[in-house]
């Protein structure tokens, strides 16, 4: 809360309110707080009568905007029209700023769906991987983080966050994901072939006198002190793999880590409708398996291609096609 009584202008106590909400909420809402103090710097620095937010002093803002680029004004832009739309339930006749003049939004990345041949061709890839001073156990890393991402659809941050002590094989083989999202912290049952596969990790590790305590990061190296790996670093490694095994996406660029997360979703639907379970019952486990506070976003993962489409299909074909009547039969034969 120091962070909130740091406001000045006339809209500090709506401010407080809706960042309470937020946080409520369980956002972090880093950026939201940024996108709002640079409001009530902007109102502070008026007279104390036009400290409000108006169509020109939210004009003179996003002026003071213009040399981002236009997704991220759009960004901040929606951030403060979320601000005003909370004010207008107590405030009808507040300014809301109308959409249709923010910046274009940008075309979302499609994401890139692996297929099961293709994880294998990565695994088996990993193992030509070098050997560096600084990451003896290189390949067995990579080969353990890629079986993580694809089997869990750990988001990259928490891949890279997670320590040895969040793997504990006496409960039955689990990963305890920490505070992650939304402040949400989740324990993921593991298959019994991922389980074997940080087991033999973790023994490799034990063999060359590397460090297994609780607190050290599973997907380690010695550079810098034994530190995680950063995002960029992680990705770094694996684009020898991406190319080696030919996978780019449909532009010629190498998949994002991300991408493992979308993989993770599809495919467990695949898996599903394959050994005829009712999918829609079985949603809201996999939400809350990757962390997602509503169902609305896991959805956003659950993309329509094949083999999907024809499981699909072929599931209301076997439910329900009787009850559809093909357009060749329809009013009397005619087409």
């Amino acid at each position: 809360m120091t962070q909130i009584s740091a406001f000045t202008s006339a809209l500090r106590s709506p401010i407080k309110s809706y960042l309470e909400l937020k946080f409520a909420q369980g956002y972090r809402f880093d950026r939201g707080l940024a996108v709002l103090r640079s409001v009530d710097r902007l109102l502070s620095g008026l007279p104390r009568a036009c400290q409000d937010l108006t169509e020109e002093t939210f004009r003179s803002w996003c002026t003071a905007q213009s040399e981002i680029s236009p997704g991220e004004r759009r960004r901040r832009m929606n951030i403060i029209r979320n601000f005003c739309l909370y004010r207008r339930r107590t405030m009808p006749n507040c300014f809301v700023p109308d959409p249709i003049f923010f910046p274009s939004s940008h075309q979302a990345a499609a994401p890139y769906v692996f297929s099961e041949s293709q994880i294998a061709q990565l695994l088996t890839a990993s193992s030509g991987l070098r050997r560096p001073p600084d990451s003896p156990l290189r390949p067995e890393m990579i080969r353990l983080a890629i079986v993580l991402l694809y089997s869990t659809g750990l988001r990259r941050g928490e891949l890279l966050r997670l320590t040895i002590g969040d793997f504990e094989i006496r409960r039955e083989g689990t990963l305890l994901v920490r505070a992650s999202k939304f402040h949400k912290s989740r324990i993921l049952p593991l298959p019994q072939d991922v389980i074997g596969e940080i087991d033999f990790y973790l023994r490799m590790r034990r063999q060359h006198n590397l460090p297994v305590l609780p607190n050290t990061p599973l997907i380690w190296n010695r550079r810098n002190g034994g530190r995680a790996y950063t995002g960029f670093g992680f990705q770094t490694s694996l684009m020898p793999l991406f190319d080696v095994c030919s996978i780019h996406t449909t532009a010629g660029r190498p998949p994002r880590i991300h991408d493992f997360r979308h993989s993770f979703a599809v495919n467990a639907l695949i898996r599903w409708y394959r050994a005829g379970c009712d999918v829609q019952t079985k949603l809201p486990f996999l939400a809350a398996y990757m962390g997602h506070v509503s169902i609305v976003s896991t959805y956003h993962y659950l993309h329509f291609i094949e083999p999907l489409r024809t499981l699909a299909s072929n599931r209301f074909c076997d439910c329900y096609g009787g009850l559809v009547t093909p357009v060749s039969m329809q009013n009397g034969g005619r087409a």
